[in-house]
């Protein structure tokens, strides 16, 4: 077993680092691995259980009493010579932009897979966000202790939906309760684990010789069909050296367009795969080193002019801390760097190294770092922090946007000014949330990526801030389309009230736009609109899209063609073209056929099959279209497409409907049309 060496208070050469975060769908035992990782790295010398609310990571009082991860945490931790520094990411679909901000800014990541379900909604999708950034990934099947765990299936699942080709370094010993041993297949070693997780390695038996040799058969040749020098070896001698196969297993890690992903197997709520899991982090996931350098730097190098992104902001005991993954360059105290976006300067007043909540000082970060920085006082997430003399502007995560809102007030008037200060610092810590003033009916609506997203968030304002608020009920977000355009539709806009004037005339054709939101193309000829004024008509355009025909909800799936205009010599200007370009569309989107939007959500419904037909009525009550059914044993798995509207309340209805045995996710899907017939944010059932 590896000795555990602490190296956070040294500076490590890069090519020993690893920065990886820890995904999966919830209750796939993320929390449970990190927890792992800490320990037997010595990082932490008691175990704590998500279900006693005591794991490092679900510090938060919100955390611990529903057990799942709500925020992304940091931790480090020593690991054979290597410092690894993880994230811990939330699995519930609710807090995706937690997992998408801390993809990010990692070099790679474990994607954790039950070993019962296989590859889940929530695992999918993260997948599916890692797949976006090219992050470079391992995979642990967790939990084989379980009943009705099952390697092979599992893999299975992970070729089948995540369209990967599974490369199994390991073969498990013992199934369900008696599993207690893997064979490591690169190496042809045995790896057993006693009942309290202590750890040995040894031969492998000769009862288990011929399977292993098998199943290593069986992973070479998925390597060679993946990396062209394994390839030759391959067809020289028909198998791979163990060198060969370790070197190849890590360039097709490091490749995150090879199409092969190493799978790992274990238990880690009993201890059991995780060392082999560590060595395969070290082994096989990039350095800082490994990972394509930022525009205008050198890769990793602190020699350069500094680099950070930012990914999260957090309001602390003793005041914010800026989360910064460091690109390039050296940051001490007190040093002053330049937010690009916003065009300002700040001071870095302190830079600690974060566990979790816990913060240990440091004199400085250099490229390949995460840390925190006390003293920044306006850097919101995505904003790029640089040396003031190199300026550079980094490609900030994505932020989806909200599709359920709710209305807050304030209980007490007098509490009206600090509801408003602690929904600033809630959408400043949480990009995903938006706050914003209903101007017709003057509330306050808080707007997030579902219910426990918007529940969590109203409880912090309770406990975090100590405001009384009522919330009322969840409304979803529609959006407009177009289904049937206009063409040659003329706009001649003409504003005369002394002195100059305002003369714009454009011709537009508005047509659906199924690849996307909103496209703008030009196609005048011979110069009669300038090139400035056809950007002032895709703005007008661009604004017009705020607000549809249908019900004043923001307009996507539009593609605009400006095919002709004409000019005046003294009144035309870039503010009279972008009033005609929104004035124009308005009047387009009038004319033209619009289709009202709502947004739907892949919901897989997990029941003993004796509650499967009441399941399938109340789904259909709902506007549910089932997709998929299938049987485990005694359990069904209906999954089904539903409008979002009509998910409200549902946790408690399945309760009811299954006695309590019933689970469900969710997974967002995008938009549908709303039937005809069907009222506009109908109510909760």
């Amino acid at each position: 077993m590896r000795t555990h060496v602490p190296t956070h208070t040294r500076l490590l050469p890069l090519s020993t680092v690893r920065n990886l975060g820890i995904l999966a769908h919830v209750d796939a035992g993320k929390t449970t691995v990190t927890e792992r990782f800490l320990f037997l790295t010595g990082a932490i010398h008691r175990l704590g259980e998500v279900h006693d609310g005591t794991t490092v990571t679900d510090f938060d009082p919100q955390e611990r009493d529903r057990g799942i991860t709500i925020s992304a945490a940091a931790v480090s931790c020593d690991w054979d010579g290597h410092r690894i520094n993880l994230i811990d990411t939330p699995g519930h679909v609710d807090f995706a932009d937690e997992v998408e901000r801390a993809l990010r800014v990692l070099d790679g990541a474990v994607a954790v897979f039950d070993a019962v379900a296989g590859v889940e909604p929530q695992s999918e999708s993260v997948w599916r966000q890692a797949d976006r950034y090219g992050v470079p990934r391992i995979a642990f099947v967790n939990k084989l202790d379980r009943m009705g765990a099952d390697l092979d299936t599992a893999v299975a699942s992970i070729r089948a939906r995540l369209g990967t080709v599974p490369l199994v370094v390991q073969l498990p010993v013992g199934r369900e309760s008696g599993f207690t041993a893997v064979v490591d297949l690169v190496r042809m070693r045995l790896l057993t684990w006693d009942g309290d997780g202590t750890y040995a390695e040894g031969p492998v038996p000769e009862g288990l010789l011929t399977q292993a040799r098998q199943r290593r058969a069986v992973l070479d040749e998925a390597v060679a069909g993946l990396h062209a020098r394994a390839l030759e070896e391959y067809v020289h001698d028909s198998a791979l050296s163990d060198a060969t196969l370790a070197a190849a297993l890590r360039a097709i890690t490091l490749d995150a367009d090879s199409g092969g992903v190493v799978v790992l197997c274990g238990s880690a709520y009993r201890n059991r795969g995780i060392e082999p899991l560590l060595d395969a982090v070290t082994a096989y996931l990039p350095s800082p080193l490994d990972v394509p350098p930022v525009p205008g730097r050198a890769a990793a190098d602190p020699a350069e002019p500094f680099a950070a992104l930012v990914f999260k902001v957090a309001a602390t005991a003793t005041g914010r801390l800026t989360y910064l993954r460091v690109y390039a360059g050296t940051m001490r105290k007190g040093d002053l760097v330049l937010d690009t976006g916003a065009g300002r300067t700040e001071r870095i007043g302190r830079i600690v190294r974060v566990q979790a909540d816990r913060h240990a000082e440091a004199e400085l970060a250099v490229a390949g770092d995460i840390v925190a920085v006390a003293g920044v006082k306006a850097a919101r997430s995505g904003a790029t922090l640089c040396a003031p003399g190199a300026p550079l502007l980094l490609e900030p995560p994505s932020v989806p946007d909200p599709v359920v809102s709710v209305a807050v007030e304030a209980v007490r008037g007098t509490d009206t000014g600090r509801l408003a200060g602690a929904l600033a610092r809630l959408t400043e810590e949480d990009p995903s949330l938006r706050a914003r003033t209903d101007p017709e009916t003057g509330q306050t609506l808080l707007s997030g990526m579902g219910e426990l997203h918007l529940e969590v968030a109203v409880e912090k304002l309770r406990s975090t801030h100590t405001l009384d608020v009522r919330v009322g009920r969840p409304r979803v977000s529609y959006r407009e389309t177009v289904v049937r355009g206009v063409s040659d539709l003329v706009y001649r806009h003409v504003k005369q009230d002394g002195g100059a004037g305002q003369f714009a005339h454009i011709v537009l054709e508005v047509l659906p736009y199924d690849e996307g939101h909103f496209a703008f193309t030009s196609t005048v000829a011979g110069g009669r609109v300038p090139r400035e004024f056809v950007r002032a008509v895709e703005a007008g355009c661009r604004d017009a899209l705020a607000e549809g025909p249908l019900g004043g909800h923001p307009v996507t799936g539009v593609r605009v063609v400006l095919t002709d205009g004409a000019t005046h010599t003294k009144d035309s200007s870039d503010l009279a073209f972008r009033t005609a370009g929104r004035l124009a569309l308005r009047e387009a989107l009038r004319a033209g056929t619009m289709v009202l939007l709502e947004p739907v959500a892949e919901v897989t419904v997990t029941v003993p099959d004796d509650a499967v037909g009441s399941v399938l009525g109340d789904l259909a009550a709902r506007r549910g279209r089932v997709t998929d059914s299938a049987v485990r044993g005694a359990t069904a798995v209906v999954t089904a497409t539903v409008p979002l509207a009509e998910l409200f309340g549902y946790a408690s209805r399945l309760r009811g409907r299954s006695q309590g045995r019933g689970t469900f996710t969710t997974r967002p899907t995008g938009y549908a049309p709303v039937p005809a017939g069907v009222p506009e944010a109908p109510t909760a059932r």
